[in-house]
């Protein structure tokens, strides 16, 4: 495995796009590691300090993702190095996607990602920029359908994506207009732990977890999650964290998700994030979901979690742990020898596997097909790396060179 990771981490991505702002001093990289298949994808994430190695990372994080989740294409990422909380954002974000678009038009497909917005920003600019939708170019590069079918199945994906759940199975309060972009990240999270323990056995109900980051897609894995019977103990957020060693109830964990400020947790009873950091990893806990931003989890953080029970990470961010390699370093190396650890191409695979699934053709538009096509996906790929593999231990490891097979 060692041998195809290096191999594939070490080889120069196929395009590389550089952008500098002319009107702000933002500046945005896209990376496409290759065009596997006619096209590449992969969403457009905003932050101070970002640089384009962590763009290529990321871009090749998206190229094991397809992987399980499909369409057989190439990872992309794009990036742009500048404060999202700028007021200027919305027009750093209309000059870049305007130089971007002939790649949009032509092989790259694009979303949201890290304080970008896929339905209130990426959608409305990119159509401003003569893109039909955010994924147009992978339906011209990968799929290279007639006019007429291109027509259709783009209409599908922009009905899809941004549909409002009617169910209550999958929506935390339906007259809120919650979205499929909204909620099925975290849905899959959840539900990588929820097969994890029916494949390889045990029960998740009453299994005590610790949530790291309380936006989209942790507010939502938290929310599902405690509604399959596992027990919040604890949260951690850049605003603060909360702490209860019995187990928050399902109808608070659901009053959590909808008092949320944006994408920070908010709580009459918030502990600052300095004493929430000093106390959770020492928590008695099952289940860790690390959903905030990439390469925060330390080992000492990790080790302090095993020896207080953990057994299962279930990975929301790309690439959590704290290392300075693109996949697979030590402290991940570590964790994945000791504990089982669901890598981030499986358990939150769920919005490239939405993109996936309306691209095909005449799908099934309700929230249960559209959950079940997601829940499904992560059960194959989990079932596929425990047939290699009936351990609990080194998953991660077998599951990256069963991509890599197909990379390399």
């Amino acid at each position: 495995m060692k041998d195809l990771l290096q191999r594939y981490e070490n080889k120069e991505p196929e395009i590389v796009f550089h952008w500098n702002d002319p009107e702000t001093e933002a500046e945005g990289w896209t990376v496409i590691n290759s065009l596997r298949g006619g096209a590449a994808g992969g969403g457009t994430r905003m932050r101070k300090g970002l640089d384009r190695n962590e763009v290529l990372s990321l871009a090749k994080t998206m190229e094991v993702k397809f992987t399980v989740s499909g369409p057989a294409i190439g990872g992309a990422k794009s990036g742009i190095n500048f404060d999202p909380a700028d007021p200027r954002k919305k027009g750093v974000l209309e000059r870049w996607y305007a130089a971007v678009s002939p790649l949009l038009k032509s092989y790259y497909g694009t979303g949201g990602d890290l304080n970008v917005d896929e339905i209130h920003e990426v959608i409305p600019i990119t159509e401003e920029s003569g893109v039909w939708h955010p994924q147009e170019g992978v339906f011209n590069g990968h799929f290279k359908p007639t006019e007429a079918d291109k027509i259709n199945r783009i209409g599908q994906l922009r009905q899809g994506v941004i549909k409002v759940l009617e169910n209550p199975a999958y929506s935390p309060d339906v007259t809120r207009k919650y979205t499929v972009a909204d909620m099925i990240t975290g849905y899959g999270v959840a539900e990588a732990a929820h097969h994890f323990y029916d494949i390889y056995g045990g029960d998740l109900t009453g299994k005590r977890a610790v949530i790291q980051g309380f936006g989209n897609v942790g507010s939502a894995a938290a929310y599902y999650l405690s509604r399959q019977g596992a027990k919040i103990v604890g949260i951690i957020d850049a605003a603060g964290g909360l702490i209860n060693e019995a187990g928050f109830s399902f109808e608070e964990i659901k009053s959590l998700f909808l008092a949320k400020q944006g994408n920070k947790l908010a709580a009459a009873n918030l502990i600052s994030f300095e004493e929430a950091n000093s106390r959770i990893w020492e928590l008695k806990t099952e289940l860790f979901l690390p959903c905030a931003a990439s390469r925060l989890v330390t080992q000492e953080q990790i080790d302090s979690m095993i020896a207080n029970g953990l057994e299962v990470i279930s990975c929301g961010a790309n690439v959590p742990f704290a290392d300075k390699e693109i996949f697979f370093g030590p402290i991940m190396e570590h964790t994945d020898e000791r504990v089982s650890v669901i890598p981030d191409f499986i358990s939150n695979c769920g919005m490239a596997r939405v993109f996936a699934y309306f691209m095909e053709r005449r799908v099934q538009m309700t929230d249960e097909a559209i959950f079940n096509d997601t829940s499904l996906t992560i059960k194959n790929a989990i079932e596929k790396t425990y047939n290699h593999n009936s351990s609990s231990k080194n998953i991660s490891r077998t599951a990256f060179e069963l991509a890599l097979q197909q990379l390399v």
